[in-house]
C-alpha cells in the first residue's frame, strides 16, 4: 500500500504528453477476443485498470506480449474458458465488458459482479436488455451466466446511453447474424475509438460518432494495428491542475474535438488554453472568475452523456471552482454518490454548500490548508491531488490505489512539472 505526501503551493510548469484514453483501452482489450489474429493497440495506458483488462485476457486463454512502451500485441487463438476469474473482476467494473466478445466468440460468458468505483448504483440492466435483444439468455444467481446458441442481429433502443452497454451490444453484433442498428447508443470518443478498431479488423459499423449505430455482422474478424487516442478526461485533470496553482503548462497529442465540451466548461470558471495543431497550451495569465449567466444569474456546470460535459470531470471542476471568484453550481446527474467527498474539500477550507448527492454550491476562492485524505474513487482521487497541490501546508492522500488506476506515472510526471508530490510506503 503507498500513499502520496504533497506539498501545496508551488506552481507547476512544463510540457507533458497526453496517455491513451483509458476508456477507450478497456473495451479494445476485451474485442481482442473476437478474433484468432493478433491484434496490436498501442498508445495503451499504463495504469492499474489496463493491467487488470490484460489479465483478465490472459486468464481467458489469451497471450499477451509487450512490444514496448505502451504497445501490447494480444492473441486470443485459442479461448480455452468463458469465465471471468472472480479475483480479477471483482477489481474492475470493466470486466462486464467480456460478455459481448465471449458470447459471439464462444455462446457463453460468465461473470461475477463486477467490481470498480463506489460512486451510486450503477445499473447493468442495459446490458442485459441488449445482449438478450441479440438472443441471449441471461441467468442470475451469485453470478451471470450468458448463453446463445446463435446471435442474431435485431433493432434496439437502448433504455439509457450507458457507456459500456453501447460497446458490449456493439461487440456483440459485429459477428451476428444480419443487421443490427442500435439507438441511443452512446457516443463517447472512446465508444468512437472501439468501433474503428473493429472496422480495422474488417466489422461493418456505420454511423460512429452518432447516437445511432448501424452493425452489419461478419462470419469472421481479423487482427489489426490500431493507436488509441488521447485521455480527455486525464488532459482535464491536468488543465485544471495548472489553473489552480497558477502554473503554465503544454499537453501533446491532444485531439482537438475531444475538447469542445471541456473548453465550454472550464469557460465558465475563467479558465481559457490555446491549441496549435495537436498542442494544447494553458498560461498562467488566467482570469479564474465565475461568468455569470444572463441577469447575473449563478452559472451551473452539469455532466450529461456525450456531447454534453463528461461527468468523471465534476470532482476536478469542484475543485478547481473553489480557487475561482464567484457562485457556482456544480451539478452530477449521473451518479449519486460522487459528490460525497465534498465534505474533504470542506475540511480543506473550502466553501462548499452540498445540496443533495447530485447538486454542490461552490463559493470562491478559498485558502485550502494541507489535511489527511483518502482517495474513494479515481477522479474524486485526482481531486484530492490537485487540491492538495494548491493548499497551504503539507497532505497526505491514502487509497492511492483507486488514482493509479486512471492516471499513469502520476506522481513521477507530477515531479517533473515541477509538484512537490512523493509516493511512499503506507507501512
Amino acid at each position: 500500500m503507498y500513499e502520496y505526501h504533497v506539498e501545496g503551493g508551488f506552481p507547476i510548469k512544463g510540457t507533458i504528453r497526453a496517455s491513451g484514453n483509458k476508456n477507450a483501452a478497456l473495451p479494445c482489450i476485451a474485442a481482442a477476443l473476437l478474433t484468432d489474429e493478433p491484434v496490436v493497440i498501442r498508445n495503451l495506458p499504463d495504469i492499474e485498470d489496463t493491467q487488470v483488462m490484460l489479465e483478465i485476457l490472459a486468464a481467458l486463454g489469451g497471450t499477451v506480449e509487450k512490444l514496448g512502451t505502451n504497445e501490447y500485441r494480444l492473441r486470443a487463438e485459442t479461448v480455452s474458458r468463458r469465465d471471468i476469474p472472480l479475483e480479477l473482476s471483482k477489481k474492475i467494473r470493466a470486466s462486464i465488458l467480456f460478455a459481448g466478445p465471449l458470447l459471439a466468440r464462444c455462446g457463453q460468458a460468465i461473470l461475477p459482479p463486477p467490481g470498480g468505483d463506489v460512486i451510486g448504483r450503477r445499473r447493468l440492466d442495459t446490458h442485459f436488455l441488449a445482449l438478450t435483444e441479440l438472443g441471449a439468455r441471461v441467468d442470475i444467481d451469485g453470478q451471470f451466466t450468458f448463453t446463445a446458441n446463435k446471435l442474431i442481429g435485431r433493432d434496439i433502443f437502448l433504455d439509457e446511453a450507458s457507456v459500456t452497454a453501447t460497446e458490449n451490444a456493439v461487440m456483440a453484433a459485429v459477428l451476428a447474424e444480419g443487421t443490427t442498428v442500435l439507438t441511443n447508443a452512446a457516443s463517447e470518443p472512446h465508444v468512437v475509438d472501439l468501433c474503428e478498431m473493429l472496422n480495422s479488423m474488417g466489422a461493418r459499423v456505420s454511423g460512429i460518432g452518432s447516437n445511432i449505430l448501424t452493425i452489419e455482422g461478419v462470419s469472421k474478424l481479423g487482427g489489426t494495428d490500431f493507436r488509441l487516442g488521447p485521455d480527455f478526461m486525464e488532459i482535464g485533470s491536468f488543465i485544471g491542475l495548472a489553473a489552480v496553482t497558477h502554473g503554465s503548462l503544454t499537453i501533446t497529442d491532444v485531439r482537438p474535438k475531444d475538447m469542445r465540451p471541456i473548453r465550454l466548461a472550464f469557460g465558465k470558471l475563467g479558465i481559457r488554453w490555446d491549441i496549435d495543431g495537436t498542442t494544447l497550451s494553458v498560461s498562467a495569465q488566467q482570469d479564474l472568475k465565475v461568468n455569470s449567466d444572463l441577469g447575473g444569474m449563478i452559472p451551473k456546470i452539469d455532466d450529461a452523456p456525450w456531447p454534453g460535459f463528461p461527468p468523471d470531470l465534476t470532482s476536478i471542476m469542484t475543485v478547481v471552482a473553489t480557487q475561482v471568484e464567484g457562485t457556482v453550481l456544480i451539478h452530477e446527474k449521473m451518479f449519486e454518490s460522487r459528490m460525497f467527498f465534498v465534505d474533504k474539500l470542506i475540511g480543506m477550507g473550502a466553501r462548499i454548500t452540498l445540496c443533495d448527492p447530485h447538486r454542490a454550491v461552490v463559493s470562491g476562492p478559498s485558502t485550502l490548508h494541507g489535511s489527511e485524505l483518502v482517495s474513494p474513487d479515481v477522479r474524486a482521487g485526482m481531486a484530492m491531488v490537485i487540491a492538495a497541490l494548491c493548499a497551504r501546508g503539507e497532505s497526505v492522500i491514502k487509497n492511492v490505489y483507486q488514482i493509479e488506476r486512471g492516471y499513469e506515472n502520476l506522481t513521477q510526471r507530477l515531479v517533473s512539472l515541477g509538484a512537490h508530490i512523493h509516493r511512499v510506503s503506507a507501512c
